[in-house]
């Protein structure tokens, strides 16, 4: 008799976004003249950069030659990869982060759901409310919780609440974990940790050897200097942290696919007799096993963001995003909408009016304005009672969009 892992049956139903895709095609095949304007989902819209089209041209123009022909690659990632990343991303903003702590990936997503394979089942996990879902649902299906209470809460999960009394910034939890999950700029708020903020977390892991998971998907579109770009930037980040890093929402890459996780060697977990391990060579093995790695041309396509005109190309993408969630931020204001996020981060993070639910406050924007956004719930409890619009949309349509929330009845 073939047995089933019965965590799944702990979730309690789709994953979020296939669920906004489902409404959201019913309504267009039941409304077929009804043009629907989608700002939920973060999938970008603007085109790979020329810089980035003529290194994948270029990728693929390898592979027609036998000279230049790539079978297996390294599965950690390309050198001329790896040495760009940590020579950019981190050397260059004065962190010591080695080519060898780098291990380039299909996505942040995988890799935020994979890295929990590293660490024991006992592992108490910590995670933010609201939250991007993968962190709470992977946790789940490993086997860490027990049932969902009627709070939304799943028990064996230490959950911290992100609401407007703390500025949707967690507070360190009472309860010891030995994973958190942390991501900042945040997905769903919008918000952003200062140094000060990352250092009391930083602080904190030290003293009780838990290790931070720190999703750092949307440092590209920090603007304030004072903002840190990495955890690593904080003092003794390397003993307590690994960092998931994204060229989706930085390059265009959502169906490209590539990310890269960072994992020094100073960081370590225990196992039951209390003895150190370095988890690097675990996510190795991990990584090794059962990843054969990003494609040649795509690779050389995501180094090509590191030269002198594909760093100009990407930041103008940046920046109209940026001019995007601007636009919706100060739209909504204006409307009478509670408004966070969407100055450092892609996201904008509003209150639903007269306390309206999420899911009906999202059928309410899609039937009387055809406009989708993410119902806050579905990012966890905290979230009830507000809604995510994603700035990763064409600008005509934002403004269209902001139109027809502003002639909401």
């Amino acid at each position: 008799m073939a047995l089933i892992n019965e965590n799944y049956l702990k979730l309690q139903a789709g994953y979020l976004f296939p669920e906004i895709g489902r409404r959201v095609r019913e309504f267009a095949e039941a409304n077929p003249d009804k043009k629907v304007i989608r700002m939920g989902i973060g999938d970008v819209t603007q085109p790979l950069v020329p810089e980035v089209v003529k290194a994948f041209h270029q990728g693929v123009d390898d592979m027609a030659n036998a000279e230049t022909f790539k079978g297996y690659g390294p599965e950690q990632g390309y050198d001329f990869l790896r040495e760009a990343i940590a020579l950019n991303d981190y050397k260059n903003r004065g962190v010591d982060i080695s080519a060898d702590d780098i291990f380039v990936s299909d996505g942040s997503k995988c890799d935020t759901g994979n890295i929990q394979e590293v660490f024991g089942s006992g592992n108490k996990i910590a995670i933010c409310d609201p939250v991007y879902p993968v962190y709470a649902d992977t946790t789940v299906m490993s086997g860490k919780t027990g049932e969902i209470q009627p709070n939304g809460y799943f028990d064996g999960i230490i959950y911290m609440p992100c609401n407007e009394a703390n500025s949707f910034i967690p507070e360190l939890p009472t309860e010891r974990p030995d994973l958190i999950f942390l991501c900042f700029p945040n997905n769903p708020t919008g918000t952003v940790a200062s140094k000060e903020e990352l250092t009391k977390w930083v602080n904190y892991a030290r003293a009780n050897k838990c290790v931070i998971l720190y999703d750092a998907a949307y440092e590209a579109f920090i603007t304030d200097d004072s903002i840190p770009h990495s955890i690593f930037e904080i003092e003794g980040a390397k003993e307590v942290a690994l960092e998931f890093r994204s060229f989706s929402k930085t390059a265009g890459f959502t169906g490209t696919r590539c990310a890269f996780t960072v994992i020094p060697s100073e960081l370590k977990a225990y196992d039951s007799e209390g003895k150190a391990h370095p988890v690097k060579p675990l996510w190795n093995r991990r990584h090794t096993t059962k990843f054969n790695g990003v494609s040649y041309p795509v690779q050389k396509a995501a180094a090509a963001i590191y030269t002198e005109e594909g760093k100009k190309q990407v930041k103008e993408v940046i920046n109209y995003y940026l001019e995007n969630a601007r636009i919706m931020r100060e739209s909504l204001k204006e409307t009478g909408f509670a408004v966070f996020g969407g100055v450092n981060a892609p996201y904008v993070w509003v209150k639903t009016p007269d306390n309206m639910k999420s899911w009906d406050f999202f059928d309410k924007l899609l039937f009387e304005a055809n406009v989708v956004g993410t119902p806050g719930s579905g990012f966890g409890p905290s979230g009830e009672g507000y809604f995510r619009f994603s700035a990763f949309a064409d600008r005509d349509n934002v403004l269209e969009a902001m139109e027809r929330v502003k002639n909401l009845k």
